[in-house]
């Protein structure tokens, strides 16, 4: 079987962050006699260009997958001939507001069964930044009947229930949930009550609620390290971000530590206490079950699929607001070595219980041979 995956960015770009994983974490851990040809831009984030990549050619990933790293200038043109030669089984188109690698392979390119992966796109939370744009691709997908050519793809039953109030009842949706990557636990970092090192790992926008972290910063009297990485997606939020972080007390030290390789996380992840990223929405969250896997608790927002955190042991689920947060945050820097210790195994087995591979491997099964 042959699959043509159509997406904007793919490795060895990494900024723009879960979609990229996930279709990694897809190739590692579900070939099943599967051919992938993927077709991505030869860019990052920002148009930042690839380095020591072959634009415009097959190029082979690993043992079931070729990867084209498309120029700009010709990504439609090249998209429709290449699903025109290769007359793949399935086009996985991954996104939706990208003309280029979502519409054009729903409009324009033919193959036996096309599936829509939507990536948390139509979480309301998602769908409240860039409103305008994001509607008119909505409406004419609807207006093309789309769901008459094309099924669905959702990680979870939560965004099953967004693609069918979006494209009707009658929708077809098939769910399969992301694939995570397990990290390595490293030794745990010495934890002393009064003290707390936070990290963040994620694009930097509005829909990570930096700038709600460093407001609950200021209601917190611990000495509190909070270490940034990431890619800036939106500057002037960013500039907001700033200014308040000069308005915090001196026992709060902030730091943006830059842009952040795959590579690097297990690093980062060890050098510091609990992972916080109160996401307005997550789709599944990449970043967050790399944390738990590797044993930092996490502090999160109830619109993530990682709840039920502070009866495991694993972290908190907190409403997106200053004060819940600060009470979050001072819960863990209150904390003392004992009780630490027993958060870190606490996470550790957490996502160990989320991960059920073997149940992946049949509702991907089930979703390429529908």
């Amino acid at each position: 079987m042959t699959i043509f995956i159509s997406i904007p960015w793919f490795s060895p770009a990494y900024k723009a962050g879960g979609p990229i994983q996930s279709i990694t974490n897809l190739l590692n851990n579900y070939s099943n006699n599967i051919e992938y040809k993927i077709f991505c831009s030869n860019t990052d984030l920002n148009n930042e260009l690839l380095n020591n990549i072959e634009k415009d050619k097959w190029i082979r990933y690993n043992d079931c997958t070729q990867v084209w790293y498309s120029s700009k200038n010709s990504t439609s043109k090249n998209l429709k001939a290449q699903v025109s030669l290769l007359k793949p089984d399935i086009i996985f188109i991954i996104g939706i507001f990208s003309w280029s690698y979502n519409i054009v392979p729903l409009l324009f390119c033919k193959a036996k069964k096309k599936i829509l992966s939507v990536r948390g796109m139509l979480h309301p939370g998602a769908l409240s930044q860039k409103k305008i744009k994001k509607r008119l691709f909505l409406n004419l997908l609807k207006l093309v009947s789309i769901k008459k050519t094309t099924s669905f793809h959702a990680t979870d039953n939560a965004e099953a229930e967004y693609i069918k109030k979006e494209f009707g009842e009658n929708a077809t949706v098939h769910v399969a949930g992301n694939f995570g990557r397990v990290m390595c636990t490293s030794q745990m970092l010495y934890k002393e009550v009064g003290i707390l090192k936070l990290i963040t790992i994620a694009l930097i926008s509005p829909m990570k609620n930096y700038l709600l972290v460093i407001d609950a910063l200021q209601n917190c009297t611990a000495n509190i390290e909070y270490n940034i990485y990431g890619p800036i997606k939106d500057t002037e939020y960013w500039e907001l971000c700033k200014k308040q972080m000069v308005l915090l007390p001196s026992n709060i030290r902030v730091q943006y530590q830059g842009e952040i390789k795959p590579t690097e996380i297990e690093n980062a992840l060890s050098q510091n206490h609990v992972f916080i990223m109160p996401s307005k929405s997550e789709n599944f969250g990449h970043a967050l079950i790399e944390a738990l896997s590797s044993g930092k608790p996490i502090i999160t927002s109830n619109a993530t699929p990682w709840n039920n955190l502070l009866a495991n042991k694993a972290g908190i689920n907190c409403n997106a607001d200053e004060h819940a947060i600060s009470n979050a945050i001072n819960f863990f820097a209150e904390m003392n070595a004992e009780t630490y210790e027993q958060f870190v195994n606490g996470a550790i087995q957490y996502a160990s219980q989320k991960i059920d591979s073997q149940a992946l491997h049949i509702q991907y099964q089930q979703m390429f041979s529908a």
